[in-house]
């Protein structure tokens, strides 16, 4: 969804599913387990032999996604780096989870329970994607992983210190990915307060473009998002407490629409958080569906959050990416499912507040498919 400077469905023959989970994990090799506390910033592969995901525990990040096209080609859908080592310097969030407060807080400030805490502003005096560094440029450990066989999986945990960039308490904070069956990714997140109320608002930050990583803009594939609402923002992208419906506006994509048609009735593109349709709770809703015609890759999200922000990559600048390629304006595009921003200065938003014994939830399920073009 954005930057840290100042500022998807199917009907495959066959279905990849990925599903993101934030877990406690043990560290496993595919002969068993082992326990890693101090290691160093790695790469680990999922791969199940029918498609393969490949991640690093800096910032807990999807780096590669291979999945065939309706030739049976096998490309990378999801921007990134070459070499792990870049994303430390990156400005993007490709890949990485963010928090402990994903997406904006306005005035890098809240009050919670008569306490009133000021945290790091990193976009000028707003506070984006968990502050500097947030949970996107830290190490995080590997707890569990098994790289093939019949469930592949990975689980990386991050201790979240009390006071870390302004937040109180400390959080411990699971992130579990997952191939389930022959072609499904799962992705979970999990976080526990250990002696303070705190905001929580986790999310994965991946850029998708189902045409491939370096296939050019994402301009031309169409999406459907299963949102009614939008909580619009001012011109620093904080949200006003205003829901609204997208009926009538260039925001409504409640039908399939290809993205360019809709894009240019905006200012600059998508990056606004939508009000998914559904009951909020543990129960599963859609989220949206993204179609490429010319590969034939179609992605469907689902989530039990109440939110999603579709960013289009409009900031990105001359970014160089893997194999050299330089990644411009709409290179890719995020569905990143949260909660609404600035929810704890938002008391009409769906509250993001974990208490000490509580267990915040977030889990999203990618579907991945060969699709026949919908008329």
């Amino acid at each position: 969804m954005m930057y840290k400077s100042p500022t998807a469905l199917y009907c495959f023959t066959t279905y990849i599913i990925i599903i993101i989970t934030t877990s406690f994990v043990l560290l496993w090799g595919s002969g068993g387990v082992s326990a890693s506390k101090h290691e160093d910033i790695g790469i680990y592969e999922l791969n199940n032999g029918h498609f393969s995901v490949k991640l690093t525990n800096w910032g807990a990040t999807i780096i590669s996604l291979l999945l065939p096209d309706k030739n049976g080609k096998f490309g990378d859908v999801v921007l990134g780096y070459d070499s792990v080592n870049t994303y430390k310097n990156d400005s993007t969030y490709f890949g990485s989870i963010v928090g402990r407060v994903a997406n904006r807080i306005g005035g890098a400030r809240f009050t919670l329970n008569g306490t009133r805490y000021t945290l790091d502003a990193n976009e000028e005096q707003n506070m984006l994607h968990g502050g500097h560094p947030g949970f996107s440029d830290v190490l995080w450990e590997v707890t569990k992983y098994k790289k093939d066989g019949a469930s592949p999986h990975i689980m990386f945990t991050y201790h979240s210190f009390d006071g870390e960039e302004g937040f109180p308490g400390d959080l411990k904070v699971m992130v579990t990915y997952s191939l389930v069956g022959k072609y499904k990714l799962s992705v979970k997140m999990v976080a526990e307060s250990q002696n303070k109320a705190t905001p929580v608002n986790l999310a994965q930050h991946t850029y998708w473009n189902l045409g491939g990583h370096d296939s050019g803009d994402i301009l031309s594939e169409k999406i459907q998002l299963f949102g009614s609402h939008i909580t619009p923002t001012n011109d620093q992208l904080i949200p006003t407490g205003e829901i609204v419906s997208v009926k009538g506006t260039p925001y409504d994509l409640l039908e399939p629409r290809v993205i360019k048609s809709k894009i240019k009735e905006l200012t600059n593109g998508f990056d606004i958080n939508y009000v998914l349709d559904g009951e909020n709770g543990k129960k599963m809703k859609r989220v949206a569906v993204v179609w490429d015609e010319k590969s034939g890759r179609s992605m469907r999200l689902t989530t039990d959050a109440p939110g999603v922000q579709f960013y289009t990559g409009n900031n990105i600048d001359n970014v160089k990416g893997k194999g050299g390629y330089v990644y411009e304006a709409y290179a890719g595009l995020c569905l990143e499912t949260q909660g609404f921003p600035d929810s704890v200065n938002r008391p009409n938003f769906p509250s993001q507040i974990v208490n000490p014994g509580q267990v915040y939830k977030h889990h999203m399920l990618f579907v991945f498919s060969i699709y026949q073009e919908p008329k």
